[in-house]
Order: C-alpha cells, then structure tokens, then sequence
C-alpha cells in the first residue's frame, strides 16, 4: 500500500482569520470614531474649570470679592499657562495666528463684554511678525449684572465657557475646551485676585484726545505717519512699540529704523513711513493703535506702578490706495484660470473625463500588480503560493482557491472605497490608507501577526485552543479560508501606495460613485491576477516541488516575516503614540503569547497557567490602551536636530512670498514607499548637498496620524494617499514628482529652479 504523501497544515484556521477580519472591519472607522468620543468626554464629561493639554493649561477664573450683587460687574477670565516656547495670540495676531475666542453662557441677569486685552509681546518667526502672549497670561472679561438680577435657588450662579484657540511654536495646533464654574452670589471670590490685578495693570490707558495718521501717497506704495499726543512726559525720548489693532492695515514685519523711523515732537510721539498692508482695504476715518514700552523696560515699569502701553485712536488725513486681491500664489492663480477656462468650454469636460476614467483604471489595475512586491504583503502570498504544493494536481481546488481569493481581494477594495466615500461625504477630511492612521487598527493587525507568527513556528495549532468545530472549519471550508486570505492581504497592504496609484486614487475620490468604485476594483483586479493566474495556469507553479517535509521547514520560516511585520507595526504605532505606546503593545503581545502557549497545555496546567496569561493580559491591558490611543509628543525641528521643518500650508506660503523655494515630502511611517525614497534619495548627500545649494527649505507633513490639513493639501494636488513629494519655486506652479523618487528625478527638478 503507497504511503500516504507527507503534507502538514499550512493553512490557517478560517474561524480565527473570520474573528480577525471581523474585528478589522469594526475598528476601519475609529480614526473619527475615537475622535467623536475624545470631544464628547471634554464636553460631556463632570464639569470643570481646568482644561490641560500637553501644550498649555487654561483656567476659568473669577474675582467677584463681593459676590454677584445687581448694579455691580464682577470679572471672569481665561488664565493660559503655556508651555516653554509656546504661544497664544492677541485680538490682532499679525502675519499669521488667530486670536483667542470665548463664547459665554451665563444665567439670567449676567451679560459678559469684550475681553479686556493685555498689551501683547511681539514675536518674530522668521519673516513673519506676530503680536501674542508667552508664560501666563489672564484674558479678563467684565461682566455686568443687572439691577433686577435673581440669586439661583442653589446659591450659586453656574458659568459655562467654550474656549476656541491657536497655540504655536514652530507648527500650530488648534486647541478648545469646555469650562463650567459655580460662582456663589453671596461669598467672596478673591482667589485669583493678584492675577486679575496684573491682568489690569497690563491694559493699555485710554488716551483722551485723538491722535492724528496721515496717508503719504506715492507712486510705488503707500505709507502713512502717526502722531499721538497727550502720552506722559516720563517716555519723552524713550522708543516705543506700535501694535495696530486692525490686521490688514500695516506691514507687521516692518522693523523701527530700517523700515519706518520713530521721533519725538516736543511731547507727541512720531512714526514716519509706516509701510501700509498689502492687504490693506479701503481707508476708514480712524485707526486704532496701541504703543508700548519695549518688552525689556515692562518689567522696570510695572514694579514702579506705572502704565506700559497707551491705545489711541487716529484720524486718518487723506486717502489711501486700497489693494488689488493679493496673496494669491502662481500656483493657485493659475489652477483659478485654468477652472476657469474649463467653465467657458462645456463640451471638453466629457471627453477629459473619459480619457481620465481610463487612465485611472489603468493606473489602478498596474498599481495593484505593484502592490504584490510590498514587503507588507510578501508573508499572506509566500502561504498562499505555499497552497499550491499542497492541492498537488487537483486543479479545481487551486482554481477555486484563486477565485476566492480575488474575490476577498476585489471586494474588500470596494468596502474600503465606499466606506471612504461615504465618510468623505460626512464632512470627514480622510484619504486613502486612513485604516492605519487609527493606533487601534494598527494594535490589533500587530496582534493578528504575531498570532499568525506563532501558529507557523508551530508554538501551537488551532486546533488545541478552539473547539473542534472551530478549528475544523477550515479544512471544511477551504474556499473561506482563501477569500479571508485575501481580505487579510488587502487590510496589510492598501496604505502601501504604490507608483501609478497616486493620481489615480486621488483622481476617483472625486467621481461619480460608480466610476470610483471602479476604480478601486481595478486595483483589486491588479492585486488579484497574479494568483488567479497561478491558479488556472499550472505551467507557473510547476517548479515547486511535490509535497513533502519541505513544506513544514517552509512553515517555520514564514514565521520570521509575521514577525517582521510586527515589527514594522510596533514602529508605526511609536510614530503615532510615543515610544511609551510602543513599548505598552509589546507587553500585551508577550501577554498574548502567553495566554496562547498557556491555552495549548493539558490538563490543571492549562487551568492555572491560562487564568494567570488571563489577568497579566487584563492588568497590562487597563495601563497599555490609554497609552496606545494617545498622540505622540510633538518634536520641533531643534529637538530633532533635523533639516526638515514640520510642514503648514501658511509656512509654505509665506517663504514662497519671501522669493524662497520649498520641497515638502507627504509622507507617514506606515507607508513602506515613503521610507524607502527617504532611505534611498531623500537622505542621500547628494540630494541634501543640491538643496543647501539651491537654499530650498525642507518640509514633512506627517500624515501617519489622521490630520485635515494634510488630506486637503493632497486632495488639492490630485492625490489621495502618500508618498507625495512636490517643490514649490517662487513664480512657478508646483512640481509634483513620482511616487517612486530617484536622484536624478530630484536633481533634475532642482534645475528647474
């Protein structure tokens, strides 16, 4: 009798590949999902005055010493304490910024006014000028109670605060909080009242008379001169700093006595050659300005008890040239003029758009037969292939197998498609790739692997954790275990974009439904046929040996590229989360690996060992999940030591207007081409000794974790997912280079310049 042909279980079980594809499918959404819980604790959670980020610490305080007595103001605040190297802006910012908003809710007979501005510091960011507040500063606010107002039942009057601001150091983060304070109407609240003291010894002093701008009319520009009168005879002779309340009047960056020249006239303080805005609009009949002591002499002052800064109102004598529509780059004009012309033209649009249907098809069908060399993908294929020596001859089995799995490829490119269009179409700023920039998605893909890892180094079999219904449903549905294969293959290897995919992504997000969706099952198809290929065409497979111990030592060895993918899943979630969160997944992954061997014991063993894997899994798990679902700590560009500066749309815009190049690179850690091109060109000397030559300034915009931003400056490109790279030359439109990035393409752009 002929002895039965040596072949293992290579395959996977489909009860646990069914258990993981299910749990990836729930978890796609979390990037806004997580996003609506975190505002919904802020804003639902117990009620608080303090709001702590990891940038600054905003208090709402009161001081009502007398309590809330009608006919009487009271004064409420937002105290800022900011981080080192952190700002907020005041009610102009300047160049760029945005000044701190406060939106009240008060009980019946409390009317809250304007915020009672400190005089602000200047900050000079590069070319740019901005007016804000640095350490601690208080945003105090009257608030006026009426003659007939009613004490609350409960003796106290509940204040509700929503804060909206912008924090900056190198980069800008948009931050906001709910604050709730209960004000008691007949106690005394004094506790902040040395806050509150300084907050008004920083306010600028109402001068009495009007000051007078004059407008200097000339052929090139407009500048205007200011004179203020009825400041104190003590600053006669001193310089002082100007901080217009309008934004769009004079040019912040302008610097005393280089730009414009300041003197004194007897007692009025005089400012020559203001350079007006080139945003400037019409002239008003009056501006309102504030000066100040330099920053150097505030100190000085305010311990002798004197006043800092004055706000004057000037009337403006004459008239100046409002400005044509401005700040417009090249780029944008000429993709505003090209719009345009498309608009006068409504018979090309049809044509265009078959011709670009097609090119996105092809582009997808070839970006999908590239995504098959990803070394993300490599490990699900090497089982795949690895199937064919065990079906043998039977070739209804291996076509059967190549059709499910196309199947569980196409179809999960067209879930993932819908579901970014649908969430797309729900106001979310999301691009293709967005399932990784979830730090869930990427846990839970780290732990599908090392499962998948251990299984093939033979730690254990499904069999012996899972019934054995369970663990037999693979060898009863191997049809399902290739489609799971395939929709495994798709979750791992989507964010990796590969050439002749960006344009092509980026072009369908914007189609029709239907011819988006074919789009993505074109990049599935492209997947797919390779192995579908394999399947009907035996003359491909045919140099892999026949079935035999071979095959478990090839098992084992594909252990190895589970495991590098963990690796490489454990990276992007540093990225994400912090080396904390990275360090917080492995221990659940060593839990897990635990909790595994335990359960394929026999016996009390099993019991007791099990249990233990159990509560170490749940004790590591209740410290690890926050860590893991927290955002990674901010680096700047001096902490890294790095020649790349964190990438802003505003920063990019305003060195264009400064005559200076930029290079930005889209990138993410969980993009394999982007850490390839940075490897192999971005890094390379020869590339960074051409754009130190060229004085290009280097950018990243970092989109491992979701960010609107980015997703709106790549959809305005064309594209969708990363890598991206473009340089902007001042007067140019921007150039947009390959996704697979070689020197001489780099070089060749820089040339250009």
């Amino acid at each position: 009798m002929p002895s039965r042909p040596f072949s293992p279980r290579i395959h996977l079980s489909a009860a646990a590949l069914w258990f993981f594809a299910l749990l990836l499918i729930a978890i796609s959404a979390l990037p806004i999902s997580a996003r609506a819980q975190i505002n919904l604790k802020t804003s639902s959670g117990a009620p608080s005055s303090v709001v702590q980020t990891p940038r600054v610490r905003a208090e709402l305080v009161a001081q009502a010493p007398d309590g809330v007595q009608p006919g009487q103001t009271l004064w409420l605040g937002l105290q800022l304490d900011h981080e080192p190297g952190w700002h907020t802006y005041w009610k102009n910012a300047g160049d760029s910024g945005l000044p701190t908003d406060l939106q009240w809710q008060l009980p019946a007979g409390l009317s809250a006014g304007a915020i009672a501005w400190p005089v602000p510091h200047a900050l000079r960011v590069g070319p740019l000028v901005n007016y804000g507040y640095e350490g601690r500063i208080l945003l105090p606010v009257p608030v006026k109670v009426a003659a007939d107002f009613q004490a609350p039942a409960s003796g106290s009057a509940e204040i509700h605060l929503s804060a909206s601001w912008l924090i900056c150091r190198v980069e800008c983060i948009p931050e906001s909080g709910e604050f709730t304070l209960q004000l008691p109407v007949q106690g005394s609240t004094a506790t902040h009242g040395d806050d509150f003291l300084k907050a008004h010894t920083l306010q600028p002093v109402q001068l009495g008379t009007a000051g007078k701008a004059t407008v200097q009319a000339a052929a090139s520009d407009d500048r205007i001169n200011v004179r203020i009168s009825d400041l104190p005879a003590a600053l006669q002779g001193q310089p002082l700093e100007l901080y217009p309340e309008n934004a769009d009047t004079f040019k912040h960056a302008a610097e005393s006595s280089k730009d414009w020249q300041q003197r004194w006239d007897g007692s009025t303080w005089v400012a020559e050659g203001l350079p007006l805005s080139d945003m400037r609009g019409e002239t008003p009949k009056q501006l309102a300005v504030v000066v100040a002591l330099p920053a150097a002499a505030r100190d000085t002052a305010l311990s002798q008890g004197r006043p800092i800064a004055w706000r004057s109102e000037l009337d403006v004598d004459g008239q100046w040239t409002a400005a044509a529509l401005t700040g417009v780059s090249p780029a944008l004009a000429a993709a505003l003029e090209a719009n345009k012309n498309a608009a006068a033209a409504p018979t090309a649009p049809s044509s265009a758009s078959a011709s670009s249907l097609w090119a996105a098809l092809l582009g997808g069908l070839i970006g999908g037969l590239i995504l098959n060399l990803m070394p993300c993908v490599f490990p699900v294929l090497a089982i795949k292939v690895l199937g064919f020596a065990g079906h043998g001859q039977n070739q209804r089995a291996q076509r059967m197998g190549g059709l499910a799995y196309a199947a569980g490829v196409i179809l999960s490119f067209l879930a993932l498609g819908a579901l970014l269009l649908s969430l797309r179409a729900a106001g979310q700023q999301l691009g293709w790739g967005f399932q990784l920039q979830s730090p869930a998605v990427v846990a839970v893909l780290a732990a599908l692997f090392t499962v998948l890892g251990l299984n093939l180094a033979g730690l254990f079999e499904f069999g012996s954790i899972l019934p054995s219904r369970l663990a037999n449903a693979q060898a009863r549905n191997p049809v399902v275990d290739s489609f799971l294969s395939g929709v495994l293959a798709v979750a791992i290897a989507s964010p990796c974009t590969a050439p002749f995919m960006g344009a092509s992504l980026g072009f369908a997000i914007d189609m029709p439904t239907a011819q988006a969706l074919t789009v993505f099952g074109a990049l599935g198809v492209g997947m797919a046929l390779p192995y579908v290929l394999a399947a009907f065409v035996p003359a491909i497979v045919r140099w892999l040996p026949r079935p035999g111990a071979w095959m478990q030592t090839f098992r084992h060895a594909m252990a190895f590229p589970m495991f590098a993918t963990v690796v490489w899943l454990v990276w992007v979630l540093g990225h994400q989360s912090g080396v904390d969160a990275a360090a917080a997944l492995l221990a659940l992954l060593l839990a897990l690996a635990a909790l595994i061997w335990a359960l394929g014991l026999v016996g009390k063993s099993r019991a007791v060992l099990g249990t233990a894997a159990v509560l170490l899994a749940a004790a590591i798990g209740y410290y690890a999940v926050p860590m893991i679902s927290a955002p990674a700590a901010s680096v700047t560009q001096a902490e890294s030591g790095e020649l790349w500066q964190p990438w802003s749309a505003e920063k990019v815009q305003s060195l264009q207007s400064a005559g200076q190049p930029v290079f930005v690179d889209f990138t993410a850690a969980w993009c394999v081409t982007c850490q390839v091109n940075k490897r192999t060109t971005l890094n390379s000397a020869e590339v960074l000794n051409a754009f130190e030559q060229r004085k290009v300034q280097l950018m990243r915009a970092d989109w491992t974790r979701q960010d609107p931003a980015i997703t709106q400056a790549l959809h305005d490109l064309g594209r969708s997912g990363v890598p991206v790279y473009v340089l902007y030359a001042p007067g140019k439109p921007p150039v947009v280079l390959s996704e697979l990035l070689s020197k001489s393409e780099v070089l060749g752009a820089l040339e250009q310049i």
